[in-house]
Formats: C-alpha cells, structure tokens, sequence
C-alpha cells in the first residue's frame, strides 16, 4: 500500500468504484459457495422461511440467492445501482432495494441480518455507528452475522483492477459492542482456513 495513498478519500469512492466494476466483479464473484458452513450457521438461528437482511446484497449472489433457495424471505440492500440492476434482472421476483446500511431505516425487522464483505468497507467510525443501526433491525432473538478484521486498521482490496478500502475495529471492541448492543457472540472466528481466511463475527440478541 502507498504511504502517501488518501484512505479517506478511497473510503468515499467505495459506492463509485463498484458502480464503475460492477459486472467485471460479478464475473469474477466465485459462486463455489465457500461460505456454505457460515450460512448453515446462520440458518442454524434462524426459524424456517424466517425473513433474513442482505445488507451489501450486491448481485443477489452467491449468498442472497442461496438463502432464498433455502427457503428464506431475503430483502437485499446495496447502495450500488448497477449492482442491484444485475440482481433484478436475475431475480425479478426478489426484494431489491436501493439503501446505505450507514444510514439504514426499514420498516420491518429481520430475523437475521447478515453483511458478508460488505460492513467491512466501512470507516472505523462509521462501524462504530452502523452496529446499533443494524442490531435495530433485529427481532428478539435474531442473528447477525458480519465479515470483520482479524485486527484493528485500515487496508486495501481490489475490485476490477481499482484499490478499495477497507477497515476493522478490534476483535475486543467488536465483543464489547456486541455486549453493549444486547446480543451475545456465538461465534468469532479469526482468518477461519476453511473460508479463505475469513474473520466472521455471528452473535445473538439475547432479548
């Protein structure tokens, strides 16, 4: 990473650079399922055809698509326009809707919400305000299930060729908030080698 590279900057393009990549990245998205074992434990928490948010749906798949072949009521949330045109044109039947989980307002609440490689391209701060945001949109009981940092800091990816940004609070702050927030960690499982290496975060409202 260039040490003179503006993350702020590069934090605020994330939207644009996947408006400007979306269908090379749809592409490029494997659809092997390596996340099947994290959405079986999703599921696991869920009750049967329970209604489960995507927040950072992109495309509706692989995930949003296997949840609702599942047998889930998905709702899929992207801020990303050409990417939820790919997914309404996939799935026409689908609920596809236009929001920023930074400032998110539905109407219902979910008994599961889940936002795999999406929560992440958020500045430390704005996790910090988006946790309670997401944790309102939970039913009692309801699962959330975040791809985060194995540590705290700020990086970049690669989407399309174009540096993205990305960040993650410390495993510790996460559980604290969690804990404040009224849920309680089921699993938090760091650079799991099962899922190439990703850090996933699923807890549980306890209420």
């Amino acid at each position: 990473m260039s040490a003179d590279l503006d993350l702020c900057a590069l934090a605020g393009a994330t939207a644009a650079i996947y408006q400007r990549q979306a269908a090379r990245f749809d592409a490029e998205r494997s659809r092997s399922l390596r996340e099947r074992g994290w959405l079986a434990r999703l599921a696991a928490l869920v009750p049967a055809r329970g209604a489960i948010l995507d927040v950072g749906c992109g495309a509706g798949e692989p995930i949003a698509a296997h949840l609702v072949q599942a047998g889930f009521a998905v709702t899929g949330v992207d801020v990303v326009d050409a990417m939820l045109a790919l997914a309404r044109a996939r799935h026409p039947t689908g609920d596809w809707r236009h929001a920023d989980m930074r400032s998110l307002d539905l109407p219902e609440r979910f008994d599961g919400i889940i936002g795999w490689n999406s929560f992440f391209h958020l500045t430390p701060e704005e996790q910090r305000r988006t946790l309670p945001r997401l944790v309102a949109h939970l039913r009692p009981r309801g699962a959330l299930m975040l791809t985060v940092g194995h540590v705290a800091g700020e990086v970049t990816g690669v989407v399309g060729g174009e540096r993205v940004y990305h960040a993650s609070l410390a495993p510790a702050e996460y559980e604290a908030v969690i804990a404040e927030l009224g849920l309680e960690v089921v699993l938090f499982t760091r650079e799991d080698p099962a899922c190439d290496h990703h850090t996933v975060l699923l807890a549980r409202a306890r209420g």
